[in-house]
């Protein structure tokens, strides 16, 4: 019997805007559903109802558009509650989840008095001693329990796609809560029954949950399924070593995008840093999607360099066929089709810097012209070949221009690349005579406007 089509997931919270690390989250489970078909499913973690908000859920929709990783399918938390409170009773029926009364503070005196008696600050478990009537007296009291799920206290072991054999011992931890005092739930919980619920096969994720995967094992087990695939990849750090945070804004994915990074670009870096595979330019999702290996992730943290960003932009860009980014220079205004793009695309830094050499095809501008060159460039005009021009036509023209002026080197290129452009580089004339056209190449020669 071959395996079922495989079904990730990424589940954020919207509570703020997706950073880098979100979307190298994101990218393997959706790259790893590219290659291998399946589904992709957008989970929202929004059972916070007062920090979650459409806007954040709308912004989150928006960035995986942009990054060319929408969902199969998008599903809310928030609107399954049924589920987890059916989830709930059937572990409490089993004997796996009782109510603890402990308030913070005494929690927090607790772990104290364990470590000066070198001991694990982990939860003593004193709430299974509680007879009937001890609970009765304490919600006379006004207490409201929490509810912890009773860890079998086991050596949990899997094979991590990423880290290999992989063992968590649950004797040493805490038993989780996984209902609060006010009914609502934890992380855990919801998460584990949406990944049953939605037949997720692999769970890929950052290795801070590495830990959390032993008593996750353990809870989808006493809900009767079988635990999915586990990958947990390295984390993602600034420059200076700090860790990316959601909070504090560090490398949105919006603020890229408005700061005219390439959205193949990110995802190339998002997916290639902290691995032993080359970061380079991609044609496309689909390139890096047959890149992508968690056995070649790295496990110490990568470090996400937004100069490297900037220079495998512009790397992106030299690269792609005038079809990747033929709507976009129309929404921006820049004409001459193919011509036009490969002309460009290679002095280029940022897409919209297209427009500022469309502009200069275009005109008007005001061409540069030495007092000393002058005499040289009304001769360059004179000997400009006729129409129709084609894309030979420069080097005919510079066949012809260089022994009736005398000129070679720089005192022939640089004033034909004032006068024609204004600007000191760019493109080469080759390619961008053809786009300006004989009036206008013979008017700027002459030192008109246009």
């Amino acid at each position: 019997m071959s395996n079922p089509a495989p079904v990730l997931r990424f589940a954020p919270s919207p509570t703020g805007l997706l950073h880098v690390g979100n979307a190298r989250t994101a990218l393997y489970n959706a790259l790893f559903v590219r290659r291998h078909g399946g589904t992709f499913i957008l989970r929202y973690d929004d059972t916070d109802l007062a920090r979650s908000t459409p806007e954040f859920a709308a912004a989150i929709a928006e960035d995986l558009e942009w990054l060319g990783i929408p969902p199969d399918r998008i599903e809310h938390q928030s609107k399954r509650t049924d589920r987890y409170d059916a989830a709930v009773e059937k572990l409490k029926a089993i004997g796996r989840l009782y109510p603890a009364y402990e308030t913070e503070e005494e929690l927090e005196a607790k772990r104290l008095s364990r470590r000066r008696r070198n001991l694990p600050p982990i939860y003593d478990r004193a709430a299974l001693t509680l007879t009937e009537a001890d609970r009765s007296r304490l919600e006379a009291e006004g207490r409201r329990p929490h509810w912890r799920f009773k860890l079998d206290g086991r050596h949990v072991v899997w094979d991590d796609l990423v880290r290999g054999r992989c063992d968590v011992d649950t004797a040493a931890l805490s038993d989780p809560v996984l209902v609060r005092e006010d009914g609502t739930y934890l992380y855990t919980l919801p998460s584990l029954v949406d990944d049953i619920d939605m037949s997720v096969t692999h769970v890929v994720r950052g290795e801070d949950h590495v830990t959390n995967t032993g008593v996750q094992i353990e809870i989808t087990e006493a809900l009767g399924a079988t635990p999915p695939a586990y990958a947990h990849h390295n984390l993602l750090t600034l420059p200076s070593g700090e860790g990316l945070s959601k909070r504090l804004g560090h490398l949105s994915l919006r603020a890229l995008r408005q700061g005219g990074e390439e959205a193949l670009a990110v995802a190339a870096l998002a997916v290639l840093i902290g691995t032993s595979l080359a970061v380079e330019p991609v044609a496309d999702l689909d390139t890096l999607a047959g890149k992508l290996d968690f056995g070649k992730i790295s496990r110490a943290p990568a470090r996400f360099d937004p100069e490297e960003l900037t220079a495998l932009t512009a790397a992106t860009l030299h690269h792609l066929p005038y079809e990747a980014v033929a709507p976009r220079l129309a929404a921006l205004g820049v004409g001459g089709g193919e011509t036009s793009w490969l002309a460009v695309r290679g002095n280029l830094t940022r897409l919209d810097d297209a427009l500022r050499w469309w502009r200069v095809v275009e005109g008007p501008l005001a061409p540069v012209v030495a007092l000393e060159d002058a005499e040289f460039l009304k001769l360059a005009a004179d000997l400009l070949p006729a129409e129709p021009w084609d894309a030979e036509v420069y080097p005919r023209w510079i066949a012809a221009l260089k022994p009736a002026a005398g000129r070679s080197g720089r005192a022939l290129f640089h004033p034909l690349r004032l006068a024609l452009t204004s600007e000191e580089s760019g493109p080469e004339l080759k390619a961008l005579l053809p786009l300006i056209g004989r009036a206008k190449a013979e008017g700027r020669l002459r030192g008109k406007a246009g």
